[in-house]
């Protein structure tokens, strides 16, 4: 029963909206805040439930990560299972017994690949899966403690928001090192300024990636001496780093140029696949493009993503669960409208992508401009009409009018 004016039993207020029960009453306000809490406890009651029900019966199976994934990311065979085998020996390091005095060690994994191959997208879809805290941590805003810019240790910060605080699980997760090619070391940088964001971060990364107790600010943000710290342990934290490593197809070029002398080692150059020159990337790459030593040997498992050709763009624009042209679909279907593409017009896209060289990242950006008008015209239209088809004139139409330069740059 509602009550016009009265006192909160609860906040004590004077409140003009009460809600009375037997001896009490409560407003609005207290209901709202009430109902954020049981919300809030609810979710963590679930994402406790999420780590705590770890066991060898119900970890999912590298072929199982590997499907998941390949529901939503085109191709990438190779990293798939490198990424899926990572994580499911992640998760029984975890579980491992100590009857037998053997210790499993982490194996922090390395994964390169030009921009738009789904470096990032891999990583996003396992952390969908996952049952460990996970987090995605830009390495282009790190430097140097000290300098400006945010402390290597932010990373365990956003990892224990992600565990909610609990250092326990935070100390079994998994933190995905993102644009990690950033920091390598400029060997040939003629400044006289301190390399902050290079070298430095590296060294400071380096601890963090072999297991060492870190004292960790609360909210995140500088140290200061007045603050009580939270230590965590990485001993158990497993770190897959990614990075586009513009360039380094020299190097390994270099490399498998210098290793071959006469005319049978000739010969063999002969068989290398010049369209996919990163199959053959090594450890001793990694480190002639900057990585100092003790980073790549923290990093024992390397892999790399292919270059996407025409036939994966195309399937990337269609076939995963979260297809750019299925959003748009979807978006539409909202307002009451089919939305269709004409293979035309998706062959017209990946062949702009292509030409441009923006990627799968890129196919988003040119699809986006094409829908732009639509979506803003559509939904207001009054006639009877519910079906809207994208041909390949409308598209050619629509990026003509946008400035292209534009959109190679955004990407």
């Amino acid at each position: 029963m509602a009550k016009n004016k009265g006192v909160c039993s609860f906040c004590g207020r004077q409140m003009n909206a009460l809600f009375q029960g037997e001896g009490a009453f409560i407003c609005d306000e207290c209901i709202e805040t009430g109902h954020k809490m049981v919300q809030e406890m609810y979710a963590q009651q679930a994402r406790a439930k999420k780590t705590d029900d770890l066991s060898l019966a119900n970890l999912p199976k590298p072929t199982d990560i590997k499907a998941f994934l390949d529901q939503y990311v085109i191709g990438q065979d190779e990293a798939k299972r490198f990424l899926s085998v990572a994580v499911y020996n992640h998760y029984k390091r975890l579980l491992q017994p100590m009857d037998d005095g053997v210790e499993i060690e982490k194996s922090n994994i390395i994964m390169v690949g030009s921009t738009g191959t789904g470096k990032t997208l891999l990583a996003r879809t396992i952390a969908k899966m996952l049952k460990v805290p996970f987090t995605i941590v830009d390495a282009t805003v790190l430097t140097e403690a000290g300098y400006v810019g945010e402390d290597v240790e932010s990373m365990l910060v956003r990892l224990l928001q992600e565990a909610d605080y609990d250092v326990a699980k935070t100390e079994k997760g998994i933190i995905f090192v993102d644009e990690i090619d950033k920091i390598a070391r400029k060997s040939d940088n003629p400044s006289i300024t301190r390399d902050v964001s290079g070298e430095g971060v590296q060294q400071a990364l380096l601890k963090l990636l072999e297991g060492s107790v870190v004292n960790v600010p609360p909210k995140g943000g500088r140290k200061h001496p007045e603050v009580e710290y939270i230590k965590i342990d990485t001993q158990n934290i497993l770190f897959i780093c990614g990075g586009a490593f513009d360039g380094i197809e020299r190097k390994i070029a270099q490399r498998l140029n210098t290793q071959v002398v006469g005319f049978d080692a000739a010969m063999e150059t002969q068989h290398i696949d010049k369209k996919n020159i990163l199959k053959y990337i090594a450890p001793q790459d990694l480190k002639a493009f900057g990585l100092i030593p003790e980073i790549v040997g923290r990093l024992p498992i390397l892999t790399y993503l292919e270059p996407l050709d025409r036939d994966a763009l195309r399937n990337i624009l269609v076939q995963p669960k979260n297809a750019i042209t299925k959003q748009y679909q979807k978006l539409l279907k909202m307002d009451g409208v089919e939305l269709v593409f004409e293979d035309e017009a998706l062959d017209y896209i990946v062949d702009k992508a292509i030409e441009f060289k923006l990627g799968a990242r890129g196919l988003r950006s040119l699809t986006e401009t094409i829908m732009m008008d639509i979506m803003y015209e559509v939904p207001s239209r009054k006639d009877e009409e519910k079906r809207f088809v994208v041909t390949r004139q409308l598209a050619e139409e629509k990026l003509a009018k946008a400035d292209m330069m534009r959109l190679r740059n955004a990407v």
